[in-house]
């Protein structure tokens, strides 16, 4: 099958992030023929080194159009707005030209491929069509956990590629030592002896948003050593450095294939967006996800959709809703949270809220990042983190049952333009 992909970067990594991979399977596993049109390619450049800034370039079978520079725009037999994107005005006009023209130009099919949500409605939206007023048509596809949609991506071989890695200590203290970690984490991670017991090691990758000052009291204070992970650009007022038994680590951004072998490394994954929560699942370890951020609370809701379909345990939950902030709030609320916040420390012997000030302009809210620490104290006892492990393992081994989005992908489409070819023929009688 032919197709043009379109991509908007607007969460930086997250939007081009889940394209790349997409793309590359459709072409790898499904030999699908892909000209990827990407308006950033600076932020595409992070995720595959490969990229350059150039009107059109050809990676791995895959052509690539710097969407601003583009001059061809004759539509391809598939056409897909990843995350429902807007489509260049002359792209359209070209498809619609092909409707009025049916006996010399084939309509395309036009995929608008939308967010990643666990939202109950999502079922009976996925694979719907959407009449334009132009007379073009498109039709909804949803990723997503169940059978009544469009699934996750996965490769057909990464589960068992992370198997072999994480069976392989002595090429994962290798990866880690490549990174450039200090002697002491590596030393913490890979003791000699069994007098101690490993680090743990924790992943970072979150928004700017997050309570990471709680998460590092907490980690600081724990009874176990943790390395901790930050990706460059992440946080980056904080350098490596130990503080109690947290070992701060500043490592490279990684490209997609890397990033991977951090998640089925660590013990623990922080996680946000649509990329690294798929990426995060697969790798069978406990996560904590920081979902995209909008107006009105509205991303705490899809989160709440979430836990349903995983079926977290509640503690896990409030961890997770806790890492989440709100929505800004006004500045009575904000000052009134600071007050609770402050009380709320007291009692869990968290210093970092001890002198609290009524700043009315916080978007954070206070109590929830106490909150959080508490939670997640409770959650990194040994019992409780174990029983942690096992359910994300399980929930992996459940969404693996599952049809993935690739997959379903070309099935839809297969259905769907076999569908519109008989259509166009009727019409032609």
């Amino acid at each position: 099958m032919h197709a043009d992909i379109f991509c908007r970067v607007i969460d930086n990594f997250g939007d081009i992030g889940v394209t790349w991979r997409l793309v590359r399977q459709l072409q790898r596993e499904h030999d699908w023929r892909i000209r990827l049109w990407v308006d950033d390619l600076n932020s595409f450049q992070r995720l595959e080194p490969r990229v350059c800034v150039a009107a059109t370039q050809h990676i791995d079978g895959i052509d690539i159009t710097h969407w601003p520079q583009a001059t061809d725009f004759t539509p391809a037999p598939i056409v897909i707005a990843m995350f429902s994107c807007d489509l260049p005005d002359q792209y359209v006009a070209h498809m619609r030209a092909q409707r009025n023209h049916p006996t010399t130009i084939p309509e395309s099919l036009w995929i608008n491929l939308e967010y990643l949500s666990a939202e109950d409605w999502v079922e009976g939206c996925h694979g719907l069509p959407s009449l334009r007023a132009d007379g073009l048509s498109s039709h909804f596809f949803f990723p997503g956990f169940t059978a009544q949609t469009g699934g996750l991506l996965r490769e057909s071989a990464l589960i068992a590629e992370r198997d072999t890695w994480q069976n392989d200590r002595a090429t994962q203290r290798a990866f880690l030592e490549k990174l450039g970690l200090s002697p002491a984490a590596v030393a913490a991670l890979f003791p000699v002896t069994q007098d101690h017991p490993a680090a743990r090691l924790v992943n970072l990758f979150c928004y700017d948003n997050a309570p990471v000052a709680e998460l590092f009291e907490v980690l600081g204070a724990d009874a176990r050593q943790t390395v901790l992970l930050i990706p460059e650009g992440v946080h980056p007022q904080h350098t490596s450095g130990q503080q109690g038994q947290l070992f701060i680590e500043r490592v490279p951004f990684l490209p997609q294939t890397e990033y991977d072998k951090v998640l089925w490394t660590a013990d623990l994954n922080f996680v946000r967006g649509e990329d690294s929560i798929v990426r995060g699942i697969w790798a069978g370890k406990p996560l904590i996800w920081q979902i995209y951020p909008q107006t009105e609370n509205t991303h705490l809701d899809k989160l709440r959709a979430w836990f349903v379909q995983t079926g977290l345990p509640e503690d896990i939950c409030n961890v997770m809703m806790h890492w989440n902030p709100e929505s800004a709030q006004n500045d009575s609320a904000a000052a009134k949270d600071c007050v609770n916040a402050a009380a709320l420390a007291d009692q869990i012997h968290l210093s970092s809220y001890k002198k609290l000030s009524n700043d009315g302009d916080t978007r954070i809210s206070q109590t929830k990042a106490v909150e959080f620490a508490s939670a997640l104290q409770q959650q990194l006892k040994p019992e409780n983190f174990h029983a942690w492990k096992q359910h994300a393992y399980h929930f992996c081994t459940r969404q693996m049952a599952q049809t993935d989005l690739a997959a379903a992908l070309t099935t839809f489409c297969l259905s769907k333009l076999s569908e519109q070819s008989k259509l166009t023929s009727e019409r032609l009688k």
